[in-house]
């Protein structure tokens, strides 16, 4: 209709977009605590068991069915695959050759294949004022990334690996995300779809883990132990429940602004906790980021 907001200016769209920005925003910090003792796969598949038990128990108290049927099965494995399994284990990775920043910053690229595999497996157009907002805040991703890159103490070669590792998982995450904004994933309770999501991923976690990394590692200090219930239950269950619901309301294009500014949040935090220094470049990155962020969510979806 004329005059009516966009869906992603109301409350019920912003609240959880602010809230998945700004724990996700924080994780790349808890990732970079969690590569130490326990190896990364290993570290991926105890997040995902956690966050897959969170979102079953969640979806018993909602008195939601929890086994799916055969096909939501083997579609939540499939999911699992993309998103839990291949996304996590290639980020995790990634930050052992590139700072945590430079991985937060590549995945900001995530709208890109988000909106052409919308536009080729959803019929989703993007639309002028989406574009445009696309590309201020790309500009500004790419000032961020300029930044991040002056200052890595990384060699060249190590460089391109982490950045290559980050790219792999991104194609990854946007083909899990348009799997949730298919007609296909609407046929069952989102809840039971992601907790067995996640589950069958944490299996396959584990299987991978034991595969080239050995037996279990479990590091037994306080902040390994409590950063990994944050990931589990709030940077997993609480953030891929909001997150896919707004894949659903809004299209993976918009849902995927999130990860652009991300990397705003992140290095914020970063300052506050790790005294990260802001350069006029860095500043002005984020401040166009912010400013492609509103004019793309102030865009109206276009007519298929």
């Amino acid at each position: 209709m004329i005059g009516e907001k966009p869906r992603s200016t109301r409350l019920r769209v912003l609240v959880p977009f602010a809230i998945v920005t700004l724990i996700w925003g924080t994780t790349w910090i808890v990732i970079r605590d969690q590569l130490s003792i326990v190896p990364p796969s290993w570290s991926v598949a105890y997040r995902f068991l956690l966050g897959g038990a969170t979102m079953l128990v969640w979806a018993a108290i909602r008195r939601e069915p929890l086994w799916l049927p055969r096909k939501g099965m083997l579609f939540a494995a499939l999911l699992g695959l993309m998103q839990f399994v291949l996304n996590f284990n290639l980020v995790y990775r990634s930050e052992q050759y590139i700072t945590s920043g430079v991985v937060a910053i590549v995945f900001a690229l995530l709208l890109v294949p988000n909106a052409i595999l919308s536009r080729i497996f959803l019929g989703q157009r993007m639309g002028r004022q989406l574009l445009a907002g696309s590309a201020v805040a790309i500009a500004g991703v790419a000032l961020l990334f300029i930044h991040e890159a002056r200052l890595s103490p990384v060699g060249p070669e190590q460089a391109i690996t982490g950045i290559a590792l980050a790219l792999c998982a991104v194609m990854c995450a946007s083909t899990a995300n348009v799997m949730q904004a298919s007609e296909t994933s609407k046929a069952w309770p989102m809840a039971s779809v992601i907790g067995w999501a996640m589950l069958s991923g944490a299996m396959i976690d584990a299987a991978f883990a034991w595969g080239v990394s050995g037996p279990p590692v479990f590091e037994m200090r306080i902040g390994y132990i409590a950063g990994l219930i944050y990931l589990g239950v709030l940077g997993s269950a609480l953030s891929f429940s909001l997150y896919f619901a707004l894949i659903r309301e809004i299209g993976p294009a918009k849902a995927a602004y999130s990860s652009v500014a991300i990397p705003v949040v992140a290095m914020i935090f970063s300052t506050l906790f790790e005294g990260y220094r802001w350069s006029l470049l860095a500043a002005a990155g984020a401040v166009l980021v912010l400013g492609g962020l509103v004019i793309a969510l102030r865009a109206r979806r276009p007519n298929r």
